[in-house]
């Protein structure tokens, strides 16, 4: 009896350094095999691979076994103009990563990009966009805002005009800016019968009358008020001329 606990001692003391070695083994063959390569695909026109290499260097120091491809997949998917990637081990050195670069639709407010789905982003590169049409909205309503600014767009657009704001307050007030720089209240009910109905009226109105006006007021039932611009030519109240 004492014999075989004797050789069940050495052999659980050998099974106990096999099992350390092969840890010891394990760890160098890890450390032998570091990552030495991160490439990067895509398109890109404003996300840059600098910008990428410096948000995934903290990540990519372990070995390629150990790299957490997860938290590389989650910093790279969180930077402002990544759509999405996919991240992928490449033995024996490598990670490959593949990213969509988002595109700019519209401004939201003066810090924000608006996709065409009405996805927000915040890139810091935002005053490259002034051009873009200004939107802006509630919090958490940049896809229903940005729905509704479609609307208004191909209404305006039908007139050979070009919308350059849209915004609606918190009490879903509607307010355009044209590129002309004519702005137009447009409330909080009807809106784009609203609109619509003043539009229709601009051939009557004629290009010099229009472009007199400064802001156009659509919040009353049956009609409007318009403001003038300071060097528009004022209304003559006088009778008219009589023939001589």
């Amino acid at each position: 009896m004492q014999v075989v606990k004797t050789l069940l001692v050495f052999a659980l003391l050998a099974l106990a350094v096999w099992g350390l070695r092969q840890e010891v083994v394990s760890d160098k063959i890890t450390e032998s095999l570091p990552i030495r390569y991160v490439r990067t695909e895509g398109v890109f026109q404003y996300l840059s691979k600098d910008e990428i290499k410096t948000a995934l260097m903290p990540l990519v120091t372990a070995s390629i076994f150990d790299a957490d491809m997860q938290k590389i997949h989650e910093t790279v998917t969180k930077l402002p103009w990544v759509k999405n990637a996919s991240v992928e081990r490449v033995w024996p050195d490598t990670i490959d990563i593949k990213v969509h670069e988002r595109k700019a639709f519209v401004r939201w407010g003066q810090n924000g990009l608006l996709t065409e789905y009405g996805e927000l982003f915040t890139p810091s590169n935002v005053d490259q966009f002034q051009s873009l049409l200004l939107v802006e909205g509630p919090k958490q309503q940049e896809a229903k805002t940005l729905e509704i600014m479609k609307g208004v767009n191909t209404a305006v657009e039908d007139q050979a005009l070009e919308l350059a704001e849209f915004s609606v307050n918190d009490r879903e007030a509607w307010k355009i800016k044209l590129k002309t720089g004519l702005e137009i209240l447009l409330g909080r009910t009807g809106q784009l019968e609203k609109l619509q109905r003043f539009l229709d009226t601009m051939p009557v109105l004629g290009q010099e009358k229009i472009a007199a006006m400064a802001l156009v007021d659509l919040r009353y039932p049956n009609g409007y008020a318009v403001s003038w611009k300071p060097d528009a030519e004022p209304i003559d109240w006088g009778k008219p001329k009589t023939e001589e």
